[in-house]
């Protein structure tokens, strides 16, 4: 397959993918649409699967990056990304069964009452109040990683937003806390897609190598300057995000209501 006349534009949107997705979560937001403009006749499994493998080295090097100068929170952050792994596994196979598509307004209605409940609450996020007892946060963790990662695994648009807004909600994290463990969580639902597409779908590896190489120049970006100016920042390219993702997907749905 040729990858010349889709490359700069592929490598330019992994980039912006990549960058978004190390500081809120959302790059899919950008990315896996490029993809599907670039190969309209490719299978969207397919696209998919190589999208994860153009997001899993940003999202483990924006991990990598965060987990240097914010303390992670391995007691959570540990039994969330097992059960992350185990919830995308089994939604990814849960494609082939149910349509994703069937989820697109629930989803859109989530994300509104997010967007919504972060704007209104000012101090979301903001200064952290981690209260709850490791034993009980790393099970409450377990619970965000299975039903997100099952999301992700099946849809995956917003992933890293509702894993934010979850930890931050029923853990107390602030905004840099939360997104170093989403991170750690997204790996695993990204690593455990890419189990199950690799042994079901095509991948198109060149393809996603080449994409990765950009996600992971924007994540390095991302979380360099996340870090550097702290939680109001992350706030901010959240809030951004997730009303990006409310617009797209309630395009979709006008989209296809009109059709």
């Amino acid at each position: 397959m040729e990858l010349d006349s889709v490359a700069f534009a592929l490598a330019l949107a992994a980039f912006f993918a990549g960058f978004v997705d190390a500081v809120v979560g959302g790059g899919g937001l950008i990315q896996l649409p490029a993809l599907l403009a670039a190969y309209p006749q490719v299978a969207p499994a397919s696209l998919f699967a190589t999208n994860k493998v153009a997001s899993i080295v940003g999202t483990t090097s924006a991990a990598i990056q965060y987990s240097r100068r914010v303390r992670t929170p391995w007691a959570v952050a540990g039994p969330g990304a097992l059960a992350a792994l185990l919830g995308s596994w089994w939604g990814a196979k849960a494609v082939s069964y149910l349509s994703p598509e069937a989820i697109r307004p629930l989803v859109l209605v989530l994300l509104v009452f997010v967007a919504i409940y972060t704007f209104i609450k000012k101090d979301f996020g903001l200064h952290g109040r981690e209260e709850v007892a490791p034993s009980r946060g790393g099970l409450i963790a377990a619970a965000i990683g299975l039903t997100i990662g099952f999301y992700d695994g099946f849809f995956g648009p917003g992933t890293g937003s509702f894993f934010i807004v979850l930890l931050i909600h029923f853990l107390g994290m602030d905004f840099l806390r939360a997104s170093v463990t989403a991170k750690i969580l997204n790996v695993a639902t990204n690593l455990a897609a890419i189990a199950y597409f690799s042994a079901n779908v095509k991948i198109m590896w060149m393809l996603g190598a080449l994409m990765a190489a950009s996600n992971l120049a924007g994540a390095l970006t991302g979380s360099r300057m996340a870090l550097r100016h702290g939680t109001a920042f992350v706030r901010m390219m959240f809030l951004l995000v997730v009303s990006a993702l409310i617009l797209k997907l309630s395009y979709d749905l006008i989209a296809r209501g009109a059709a």
